[in-house]
């Protein structure tokens, strides 16, 4: 992965590009410590949905994935049910994918069990120290594979160690901004 300087002058990790919304996300939002349990919630099922597409589809679509997904707020989305499924499946302003909308509800549900908060224990697994990457980026570290081990072990879905690195990096859980990216 390079550095790419934009039209505006800013040097940024080149993978987002000169999409505006891309670069939006990269300057106010990846990297940057996110604690608030509803938007980690969120960004969780978010990245889930990610799988297998572009991030910037999931993006473009968040706004109705919110809309749908009643703020992503996990007490309301936990009492789903196939009527809703159903609504969500016939739902073209978000990916509609039975399931990973079923993950969404599941996980709600898994989030409300929750002895302590989502942003607790996702904090525990947050590396010590990490060193900001020069080239390459991980798809997966220790921390991303244990994180998705014990939260599989609660009973969430689509949580695999890799979705689990790309929510750590959303989240700033780490920060792998590139060395020589003005956002560091």
């Amino acid at each position: 992965m390079d550095l790419r300087t934009g039209s505006d002058g800013v040097t940024r990790c080149g993978w987002c590009g000169d999409d505006p919304l891309y670069v939006r996300y990269h300057d106010t939002e990846w990297g940057h410590r996110l604690t608030d349990p509803v938007r980690l919630y969120e960004k969780m099922c978010l990245e889930g949905f990610q799988s297998g597409l572009a991030w910037i589809t999931i993006l473009r679509k968040r706004e109705a994935f919110r809309s749908a997904f009643d703020g992503f707020a996990p007490e309301v989305v936990a009492g789903y049910g196939e009527a809703d499924v159903q609504r969500l499946l016939g739902n073209a302003g978000i990916v509609r994918h039975r399931g990973k909308i079923e993950s969404t509800i599941n996980n709600a549900r898994r989030v409300l069990e929750l002895e302590v908060g989502l942003d607790e224990l996702v904090d525990r697994y947050r590396p010590e120290s990490h060193q900001r990457p020069t080239g390459t980026l991980a798809a997966s570290t220790p921390e991303s594979v244990a994180l998705a081990r014990e939260l599989k072990r609660r009973g969430f879905s689509f949580v695999g160690p890799t979705t689990m690195y790309a929510f750590m990096q959303s989240v700033g859980l780490v920060n792998d901004h590139l060395v020589g990216c003005e956002r560091v």
